[in-house]
């Protein structure tokens, strides 16, 4: 019969890390541990699977919300209209995903893994900046993959409890962490996006005037990127988008986010380019 005990490794008091203990037990489960297959030129492993591209982020007064578009594109295919790219990780943080969406899914996973294995194993969950560094450390162990153009960006955001505040992270390819202020981007569309931001953007936002403001930027960003997508009225599919304050996190409801890209599709019915920022501080649009 076989022995129904879980291995020693299980039963052992060890580290606070899922993913460590992930990589000592069983590597072969990491994200960052796939093979590319034989024969395919370095760089080149992206034309395999479908990429998710922009996600923002904006803090307001009394917290933070980020939001992603929906497509993921494979070379010049649309691949998905309705993907999911913004994700919950614990009660008080967001992460987005930009780049190989499956590899990026796992991460995802992962992520929310380590932040409730640590919580379970310590009794308290992570900081603010500890929930940064893990992702962090994720990131890095997938740089092999990376290298081959299997990459994955994500954007990371929360309410810190102890600051009582929103805090933007973004990373680079290596690992590296950054904390943005007010507003950031990442993804093909990041450029438009974070353009778009630097004239909407105020510090004394509302939660409803920021979420106009991400979604305003989405728009931005898919009028000229293609591999973003825009809403889309026939299907009405629209961003997914994520609003985390000292409450908690939550996703807006379809119906609410529906309602603010018709408020904003109006608009630039009128203005196509988008509402108009003033010349000069104190000025008039």
């Amino acid at each position: 019969m076989t022995d129904p005990r879980l291995p020693a490794a299980f039963l052992q008091p060890g580290t606070s890390s899922f993913s460590d203990f992930l990589a000592e037990q069983a590597p072969d489960l990491l994200p960052g541990r796939r093979t590319v297959p034989q024969g395919l030129a370095p760089g080149h492993a992206a034309d395999l699977a479908p990429h998710g591209t922009t996600i923002v982020a904006a803090t307001f007064t009394g917290g933070v919300v980020m939001a992603g578009d929906r497509r993921a594109t494979m070379g010049n295919i649309i691949a998905q209209r309705d993907i999911e790219k913004v994700f919950p990780a614990d009660e008080f943080s967001a992460v987005g995903i930009a780049g190989t969406a499956g590899i990026a899914v796992e991460m995802v996973r992962l992520f929310q893994t380590e932040l409730e294995h640590y919580e379970k194993i310590e009794g308290t969950t992570l900081s603010m900046d500890g929930k940064a560094n893990r992702l962090a450390a994720l990131i890095r162990g997938n740089l092999a993959m990376a290298m081959q153009g299997l990459s994955v960006v994500p954007l990371f955001a929360g309410f810190d409890l102890t600051a009582d505040q929103g805090r933007i992270f973004s990373y680079d390819l290596t690992g590296g962490r950054y904390e943005e202020t007010a507003f950031h981007s990442v993804g093909s569309g990041s450029l438009f996006a974070r353009g778009s931001l630097k004239k909407l953007y105020r510090p004394d936002l509302t939660e409803t005037d920021c979420v106009t403001a991400v979604v305003q930027a989405l728009y931005d960003a898919a009028d000229d990127d293609s591999a973003t997508g825009g809403p889309d009225l026939t299907r009405r599919i629209f961003p997914v988008v994520q609003v985390i304050t000292a409450d908690g996190g939550r996703r807006l409801a379809d119906d609410d986010v529906a309602a603010i890209a018709d408020q904003v599709i109006a608009g630039r019915m009128i203005r196509p380019d988008g509402p108009a920022a003033p010349l000069v501080e104190g000025g008039v649009a």
